[in-house]
């Protein structure tokens, strides 16, 4: 039995490098949630597998943690559970999420993958790993190939994952997918020496030149930059120590890059808006492009809030906690974050600087790894350093997932244990004891239950309530509540989802008793979170939304939602939604009221002084349009003129939502140009709504624009016939 489970123990090591293709449809998060549960067991079951051959006597190389670099992983995870028993809230540092599945118990598996591979592998242990890692490289960039071939064709390909313009392959997005193949690349490059059949040999480069062009078709501009970084550097490299032929086209390449490089910069206006995706998405990067702009954003403030505590950070997973306090709708779009996206200040941010010193400490130890082996002369050395150098770049602009660090620490660890090779193997028990073993890898294996098995009961629990959550209210929220009392970490994004189902789908297609259960479900499950995650401002913001939005056959506990309210502004002060929502409060009171009744007024300055104190702290023109229609009904236009003008200032990009309260206000004072202005954003937003499409021609002709309001009836005709036919005066005022 033990040679048998060490023979068994070092497939167990090497089977993650498999997971990537691996996608279980019929869950939350197919693409993701899959992996993590199966890198959970394959750990458990590797875990289980150690401790047996431990206690059974088997020796392993121990002697290879005798160097310091082999400590560092450990000191980097207990660095993490430290910062996370002091920081936010640690069950939920060590559990994750399905989204993610990035906590502390993954973060473990990978770290303890680290320890048995250093401790038990050899040199044919990491030619299997990069073989395996080069195989599965290449099916994953073929299957990514394939997405684009089937988005580029309209075409619909059988048995592949779905994807878009920008390939997300069986990672299910474009990020992790790009940052994958940044370092499969280069790993499958260091294995082309490694096969013994010339053949494959032969077609190694093309495989590595492959998934380049693949990470390239997800239009990642992190990947990009790092991939053209480490290949210039390559060329330079081979120009400046190679000789003859391999010099002469190292040296023209390397001429032809930066040509290339020259050409992209001087037409980069013109290739920003490219019909290709990558090029274009490339060409685009500068200070104002949106996403940049948010992600510089969000480092800065970072930043800032690291400052606050330095030494530990805020622990894993609470990243979303710092992202709410310094959230500003003016200044980024996103609503949500629970990543910096850059991976070295999420370590700062999550486990402060002894943390991220750490984490550097990890990266520079590989670094040094390669480039001792470059000095040498051997093979391995440059792939190997092009592999952290990508790693390093693109991890500024992406953060990792496991598959990615899993990857990583693993061709570490394995290179590691190479060059260590020689050390030699000790048993730590001068008496086996596999009787102890066998108990101890049984107990071990329990750890699946809570680990594998219950977390993934209550993700297809949860598919099935949400398959349902229109068609069987009942049998959705039966199978809703089952997951639930499980008593995983499901919960959260329960709540999450329980959110959308309800305000997207089951409010406006449910009606009566069916709504009515709908909305006690999603309150009940959004209080109890907010109860059990009082930091998490989103679950806050949900559970305010979904009172706000109650069915009118039920009665809402004001008091409790002004608490949750207060609640939801504490932790996310700048969000407009909380501040919106308490002045709703005020304003369904007034709309009980007659018209210029004192009571409505009053619920209306009630309104007013909700808005103000929003509008002092945030400059955005949705607050400042919604003050100038409340001052028209308090019969104050000269206060309504003041807000309007301001919210017109602000008004810089097209925004919906202060769009559509100032297109009400414009065209109560008349002012139709402005009012077309403003519904012109709305038509674009959604063209297919054909009362916006006639507004905004009406709004053009009163404002005497009849050549652009005839184009829009033209169109309207085409798109939609018959229905401005309705308006027979209308077209008659226009003469056509």
């Amino acid at each position: 039995m033990t040679e048998r489970i060490a023979k068994i123990l070092p497939w167990l090591l090497l089977l993650p490098a498999v997971l990537p293709l691996f996608y279980i449809d019929g869950l939350v998060y197919p693409m993701v949630s899959g992996k993590t549960f199966l890198l959970r067991a394959l750990g458990i079951l590797s875990l289980a597998s150690f401790s047996y051959l431990i206690l059974s006597g088997r020796p392993f190389f121990f002697s290879r943690l005798r160097s310091l670099v082999a400590w560092i992983p450990f000191a980097l995870l207990a660095i993490a559970y430290i910062a996370s028993m002091l920081g936010v809230d640690f069950y939920r540092s060590f559990w994750s999420s399905f989204e993610r599945g990035d906590g502390l118990l993954s973060f473990t598996v990978i770290v303890g993958y680290f320890y048995f591979i250093l401790l038990t592998a050899d040199r044919a242990f990491l030619v299997r790993l990069l073989k395996t890692v080069a195989v599965v490289g290449t099916i994953a960039a073929l299957i990514g190939f394939l997405q684009w071939i089937e988005y580029v064709l309209g075409a619909s390909i059988p048995f592949l994952p779905p994807s878009g313009d920008r390939v997300g392959g069986p990672l299910g997005n474009a990020a992790f997918f790009a940052a994958y193949l940044g370092l499969t690349a280069f790993a499958t490059l260091a294995s082309a020496k490694e096969w013994r059949n010339e053949l494959w040999r032969k077609i190694l480069p093309y495989a590595v030149a492959f998934q380049i062009v693949v990470a390239g078709l997800t239009a990642t501009r992190g990947t990009a930059l790092a991939l053209a970084f480490a290949l210039a550097l390559w060329l330079v490299y081979t120009a400046w120590r190679s000789s003859g032929t391999a010099r002469r086209y190292a040296t023209g390449a390397l001429i032809a890059l930066i040509i290339a490089g020259a050409f992209f910069i001087g037409f980069r206006d013109t290739l920003s808006h490219s019909s290709f995706e990558p090029v274009r998405r490339i060409a685009s990067i500068s200070t104002s492009d949106t996403t940049v702009a948010s992600r510089l954003f969000i480092w800065k403030n970072v930043l800032e809030e690291v400052r606050q505590r330095p030494l530990l950070g805020v622990g894993a997973e609470h990243v979303q906690v710092l992202f709410n306090r310094f959230y500003d709708p003016s200044k980024i779009v996103e609503q949500w974050f629970d990543r910096t996206h850059n991976a070295f200040l999420d370590y700062l941010a999550q486990y402060g600087v002894l943390g991220f010193a750490l984490y550097g400490a990890l990266i520079l130890a590989f670094l040094a790894e390669a480039l001792r082996r470059m000095r040498l002369g051997e093979g391995l050395g440059l792939p190997f350093l092009l592999l952290v150098i990508v790693y390093i770049v693109q991890n500024f602009f992406v953060f990792d997932t496991a598959v990615t660090l899993w990857l990583f620490v693993a061709l570490f660890a394995a290179l590691l244990a190479d060059r260590f090779a020689e050390s030699a193997s000790v048993s730590v028990l001068k008496k086996p004891l596999p009787a102890v073993g066998i108990g101890a890898a049984l107990l071990l294996l329990v750890l699946l239950v809570p680990a594998v098995w219950t977390p993934l009961r209550a993700n297809l629990l949860f598919v099935e309530g949400y398959l349902y959550h229109v068609s069987d209210i009942n049998r959705s929220i039966a199978a809703l509540e089952k997951g639930l009392s499980l008593g995983t970490y499901a919960d959260i994004e329960y709540g999450y989802n329980a959110y959308n189902m309800y305000t997207k789908d089951q409010l406006p297609l449910l009606h009566d008793a069916a709504r009515v259960a709908a909305y006690e479900y999603a309150l009940s499950i959004l209080s109890r979170n907010l109860e059990r995650y009082p930091y998490d401002g989103q679950t806050a913001t949900y559970l305010a939304h979904v009172m706000d939005s109650a069915p009118p056959e039920v009665t809402v506990d004001e008091t409790f939602l002004r608490h949750v309210l207060a609640e939801a502004i504490e932790l996310s002060p700048r969000r407009a939604q909380p501040w919106y929502m308490e002045a709703n409060i005020s304003l369904r009171k007034a709309d009980a009221f007659p018209p210029r009744s004192p009571e409505r007024a009053r619920h209306f300055r009630e309104a007013v002084r909700v808005f103000e104190a929003y509008a002092a702290m945030e400059p955005t023109p949705v607050a400042r349009y919604a003050l100038s229609n409340l001052y028209i009904a308090l019969d104050d236009p000269a206060s309504a003129k003041r807000w309007a003008d301001e919210g017109l200032s602000l008004y810089r990009e097209a925004d919906v939502s202060a769009a559509e309260p100032a297109v009400k206000y414009y065209i109560y004072v008349e002012d139709y140009a402005n009012a077309a202005r403003f519904l012109r954003d709305l038509v674009a937003d959604d063209p297919t709504d054909y009362d916006l499409r006639y507004d905004l021609a009406k709004t053009l002709l009163l404002s005497g624009q009849r050549a652009a309001a005839v184009t829009v009836v033209e169109k309207l005709r085409k798109d939609a016939p018959g229905f401005i036919e309705q308006d027979p005066a209308f077209l008659q005022a226009l003469g056509i």
